[in-house]
């Protein structure tokens, strides 16, 4: 019984990755990058996506995909930036998958879309081994949730080219030290890029945007 668990567990993953492929090929067939926004609940995934289309649509024509358990709540907070939204509610599911995403842009007109952004399903567990077929995958933690997040969750970490640190502004209050926690993240993937944001303060933002939107 393990032995077969083991394997269909495989070849969903497996199964998993080419259909993220193919939504790959189709947003590249139609010029659109899409960013998987990952992170725990409250980090302020929603906020950071707010600031983000803020700053990006008037240059960018932007699509939303919120992914929460219920409700339309963030998808209405990003409708009211300005721009669509569209919402998958994946009832106790985890995390978003290339097949949940594929049933999305078959409703998107990616000729009169230049950028998407994901906002995946809110944990640091399960996302990450699910890819969604993204160009670039952007971890969103918070001071909020201590010092030693990276340490105890150095999986997803590892994956990450792209990290945000939330919510700096309460850093002080919370006894976090950022550059500490930069420390850790770095010390799990040399290469990734971090940045230090304050949504409420608007710091940070325009580097990390401008950083998501280079050219690979």
């Amino acid at each position: 019984m393990m032995g077969n668990e083991i394997i269909i567990g495989k070849d969903l993953l497996r199964d998993q990755r080419t259909l993220a492929e193919a939504n790959r090929s189709r947003l590249d067939q139609y010029k659109v990058k899409m960013i998987d926004i990952m992170g725990s609940v409250g980090t302020g995934k929603t906020s950071l996506i707010q600031r983000l289309v803020s700053r990006l649509k008037k240059d960018y024509r932007i699509v939303v995909i919120n992914g929460d358990l219920a409700t339309t709540i963030d998808q209405e907070r990003v409708r009211a930036c300005g721009v669509d939204a569209f919402q998958i509610n994946t009832g106790r599911g985890c995390h978003l998958d290339a097949d949940m995403l594929r049933g999305v842009l078959e409703q998107i007109n990616l000729e009169q879309t230049d950028l998407i952004l994901v906002e995946n399903v809110g944990n640091l567990i399960c996302p990450v081994d699910f890819p969604l077929g993204a160009h670039r995958r952007l971890l969103v933690i918070s001071v909020t949730e201590g010092p030693y997040v990276a340490k105890k969750h150095p999986a997803i970490f590892m994956e990450m080219e792209f990290v945000a640190i939330n919510k700096i502004d309460l850093a002080t209050v919370m006894d976090v030290d950022v550059n500490g926690l930069q420390q850790d993240i770095l010390a799990i993937r040399a290469n990734t890029r971090v940045f230090p944001v304050s949504c409420r303060e608007q710091r940070g933002l325009n580097e990390l945007a401008t950083a998501l939107l280079e050219e690979s």
